[in-house]
């Protein structure tokens, strides 16, 4: 059986490897973020966010610390926090699973069904239950303003963790007011 060590290396090459935009904190293999865009066909599409990811020593025992760092409406993720409530992550996680099934699968199903009998969101998961066309026009209002290119650098969420980097890591981060081609995506 393969060390933790050398499954954090592993699964971190294949999240290196894929599609996936993947900056390194201070070149550690535990600590990263990872630009995930929404899915097609949700009032999702068109967003781009950073994720934070930190796997700790016990991985792939031990589930990663997954949290958005720019706000999204989602009645499963905590707005002020962005951290994620996923049973696949947080209660149910196996060693099968690794980091590329979160950003292809896991979180891509979490934005398509949400789980409003589970809410970390409560204002989001009560609009998901009385009204899906609103609540999918707030989904897209978020994206516009907090996960587009278009949307502002100093907005609540986009740049908090930049904040103490030096010069190394700033050229590093993704930060969704950055140009990141969103732009050419239709919201």
């Amino acid at each position: 059986m393969s060390s933790p060590r050398r499954r954090i290396e592993t699964d971190v090459m294949k999240l290196l490897m894929s599609d996936y935009e993947v900056n390194l904190v201070n070149d550690s293999m535990q600590e990263f973020y990872v630009k995930f865009k929404g899915p097609a066909e949700t009032p999702f599409q068109g967003g781009a966010w950073k994720v934070h990811v930190e796997l700790p020593d016990g991985y792939p025992y031990k589930s990663p610390s997954i949290g958005f760092t720019n706000k999204i409406f989602h009645p499963n993720i905590d707005e002020l926090s962005g951290s994620v409530c996923l049973d696949v992550i947080n209660q149910t996680w196996s060693p099968m699973f690794d980091m590329v099934n979160i950003f292809e699968v896991f979180l891509p199903q979490l934005l398509r069904y949400p789980n409003a009998a589970d809410p970390l969101n409560g204002e989001a998961a009560a609009l998901l239950m009385r009204d899906q066309k609103g609540y999918d026009a707030k989904v897209r209002e978020y994206v516009q303003k907090f996960a587009s290119s278009g949307a502002s650098n100093d907005s609540d969420g986009d740049d908090s963790d930049n904040s103490d980097s030096d010069d190394d890591d700033d050229n590093n981060n993704y930060s969704a007011g950055e140009d990141d081609g969103v732009e050419d995506m239709e919201v």
